[in-house]
C-alpha cells in the first residue's frame, strides 16, 4: 500500500467519524480541513524523506563512480611505473567500485522516479485542499441560507395557527368593546350633566339652520334650469302689500276719497 493510500483511508476514517458525529457543519468542515491539514503535513514529511534518500544514493553512486575514476588514474600510473601487479589491483578496485556506482545510480533512478511520483501526489493533495477550502466557504454559506429558510418556515408554521389568530381577534375585540365603553361613557357625562334647556335650545337652534337634503335638491334642479327659478323676495313682498292695498280699497270704497 502506497504513502498516500494510507493517508487517504486515514482521512477517509477521520472524515467519516465526523460526520456521524457532526452537529454543527461549520464546525465539521472546519475540522476535517485541520485534519486534511495534518495529513498534508505528514505527507511533505514523507516526501522529503524519500527524496532526501534519492540525493543520497545519487551521492553514492558519484561517489563510487568518482573512486572508480580514482583507481583508474593508479593503474595508470603503475603501468607508467612498470608496476604492472599493481596495476592490475588498481584495475580491480576500479571495476568493483563502478560496478557499485552503476548499482547505486540504477537504485537512484528508481528512487527518483518514485519521488516525483510523491512529489506530484503532494501536489494533487494540496490542490484538493485548497479547493477544499474554497469551498468552504460555499457550503457554510449554503448551510446557514438552509438554516434561515428553516427558521422563517417554522416561524410561519407557528403563525398559521388558528390559535395566535384568535388570539389577535380576541384582543382586537377587547380594544373595540374599550372604546364603544369610553365613547357611552362620554355621551352621558354630555348629557346629563350642566344646564339641560339651554343645550336643548343649542341643538333644536342647529338643527334649524341647517338645510334640508330636499331643499338642496330643489336648488340643484333650479340651477341647471330644470325647474322655473323662484321669485325674488322683494317682488313678491311687493306683490304682497299690493293686495293688501286692493282689498282695503274694496272693503272701505268712500274713505280714499274723504281724506
Amino acid at each position: 500500500m502506497g504513502l498516500f493510500d494510507r493517508f487517504s483511508q486515514l482521512l477517509k476514517s477521520n472524515i467519516n467519524d465526523l460526520i456521524s458525529k457532526a452537529e454543527d457543519p461549520e464546525k465539521m468542515l472546519t475540522q476535517i480541513l485541520d485534519d486534511m491539514r495534518g495529513q498534508l503535513v505528514k505527507a511533505k514529511q514523507q516526501v522529503a524523506v524519500a527524496i532526501a534518500d534519492e540525493k543520497r544514493l545519487r551521492d553514492q553512486a558519484d561517489g563510487e563512480f568518482k573512486q572508480s575514476q580514482d583507481w583508474e588514474r593508479r593503474a595508470m600510473l603503475a603501468v607508467q611505473e612498470g608496476r604492472d601487479d599493481l596495476a592490475k589491483q588498481a584495475l580491480v578496485r576500479h571495476a568493483e567500485h563502478l560496478a557499485h556506482g552503476q548499482q547505486y545510480e540504477q537504485t537512484w533512478e528508481s528512487q527518483r522516479s518514485e519521488s516525483e511520483k510523491l512529489k506530484n501526489s503532494l501536489r494533487d493533495l494540496n490542490d484538493k485542499i485548497e479547493e477544499a477550502k474554497r469551498k468552504k466557504n460555499l457550503l457554510v454559506a449554503r448551510q446557514r441560507r438552509a438554516q434561515a429558510q428553516q427558521r422563517i418556515a417554522e416561524t410561519m408554521s407557528s403563525l398559521s395557527e388558528k390559535s395566535a389568530f384568535e388570539a389577535f381577534a380576541r384582543m382586537e375585540e377587547r380594544i373595540e368593546t374599550n372604546e364603544r365603553q369610553i365613547k357611552a361613557a362620554s355621551e352621558i357625562e354630555e348629557e346629563f350633566t350642566g344646564d339641560t334647556l339651554q343645550r336643548d335650545f343649542k341643538q333644536l337652534e342647529r338643527g334649524a339652520g341647517t338645510v334640508s337634503v330636499d331643499n338642496q335638491l330643489l336648488a340643484l334642479k333650479q340651477k341647471m334650469g330644470m325647474l322655473p327659478a323662484a321669485a325674488a323676495p322683494s317682488k313678491a313682498l311687493g306683490a304682497g302689500q299690493r293686495d293688501e292695498e286692493v282689498a282695503a280699497e274694496i272693503e272701505q270704497p268712500g274713505q280714499r276719497k274723504l281724506s
